[in-house]
């Protein structure tokens, strides 16, 4: 077992490093999607947990359920999305959470 392998046995603890790094970032990170010009948000957590969800009263409206429901899978598809933007990199996994 040469330096090939402690040269591995480093590259392992040094990712290891990264993600507990990233992992922590992830901890901290929230992002909210807005749908509606704000009629509806969405608080998502760094690991995709919905927090928080507010709806304005002036868009319940129920003869227009659907219109609502749009709103609701609007805003949490932006709030995906920017979760996806603003997530570290995750050391050899390039693209993880896209």
């Amino acid at each position: 077992m040469g330096t090939g392998f402690s040269k591995k046995k480093k590259e392992a603890r040094l990712i290891q490093q990264q993600m507990s790094l990233v992992q922590n970032e992830l901890q901290n990170l929230e992002v909210v999607g807005v749908a509606g010009s704000g009629l509806v948000t969405i608080t998502l957590t760094g690991d995709g947990e919905m927090k928080q969800v507010k709806i304005k009263p002036e868009c319940v409206d129920v003869e227009d359920l659907e219109g609502l429901e749009m709103l609701i899978r609007a805003a949490h598809a932006d709030a995906h999305k920017r979760l996806k933007e603003q997530s570290p990199p995750i050391p050899g996994f390039p693209g993880f959470l896209a």
